[in-house]
């Protein structure tokens, strides 16, 4: 995991398809990136297949001392197209604990993790929407968005999938 300093990270962004190219250079000239990435998945013939995908597509973010003389050749390194900034004389770090919960809420390897870790199994409650209010269990976690259920109509179990935002764990 990259730097745990919050206060002095900024955010850059990418050309397309940067992110790898613009880590490595990053790196290289010695700038520390963090770029979380979710879990997501699709079903090509009924088999599930997770890859990872950013959690903020087309953006890195970069650690660097902003008094510091050079951080500006961040600008011309090969995959960022810029860095965000209000004012390019005096640039603000993005704000300390956002970035503190970020680095929290994610792994080692920069893999992002939702507050509510619902796990296959677990019971919830719909929250919103036709189903409100009734329990279902969790049958598949198709991606950091959403989740697979499995709920009780008319006497028969019925798979459906719903926004993790309709759902909250009991």
């Amino acid at each position: 995991m990259a730097n745990t300093d919050y206060k002095t990270w900024f955010v850059a962004q990418l050309r397309p398809q940067g992110l790898t190219l613009a880590r490595n250079h990053l790196h290289r000239q010695g700038y520390p990136t963090f770029s979380p990435e979710v879990l997501s998945g699709h079903y090509p013939q009924s088999k599930i297949k997770k890859y990872r995908k950013p959690l903020f597509p087309g953006y890195v973010f970069v650690n660097f001392d902003p008094s510091a003389n050079g951080w500006t050749a961040i600008n011309n390194t090969r995959g960022v197209s810029r860095l965000i900034l209000s004012d390019p004389r005096r640039p603000r770090p993005l704000p300390e604990q956002l970035m503190a919960e970020l680095f929290r809420r994610c792994n080692s390897s920069e893999l992002f993790t939702a507050s509510d870790a619902l796990e296959v199994g677990d019971h919830i409650r719909i929250r919103s929407g036709p189903f409100s209010d009734m329990v279902a269990q969790i049958v598949a976690l198709p991606d950091a968005q959403r989740v697979g259920l499995l709920i009780e109509l008319l006497g028969r179990q019925v798979r459906s999938s719903l926004p993790r935002s309709h759902v909250e764990k009991i």
